[in-house]
């Protein structure tokens, strides 16, 4: 079933993101939009990981086939 689900990958993205900021922690300068990078960064992840959600359960089968339960069910 899981070989099936090869979206639920998209849920690594907000990982891999926050990971890498940890080795850029301890620097102010490059400043980007007013903030320093890492604050950036982790702007940027933050409002990616609802982007990677959504991802992952849009092309999940099995989010999708309880989705269309859902939707027949209220009709």
């Amino acid at each position: 079933m899981l070989k099936k689900r090869k979206s639920l990958w998209w849920l690594l993205g907000p990982v891999v993101l926050y990971l890498l900021a940890l080795p850029l922690y301890n620097r102010i300068e490059p400043v980007v939009l007013g903030l320093p990078f890492f604050m950036f960064w982790t702007l940027i992840a933050t409002l990616l990981t609802p982007a990677c959600i959504w991802l992952a359960a849009r092309k999940d089968p099995l989010w999708r086939s309880d989705r269309q339960r859902t939707r027949g069910d209220g009709e």
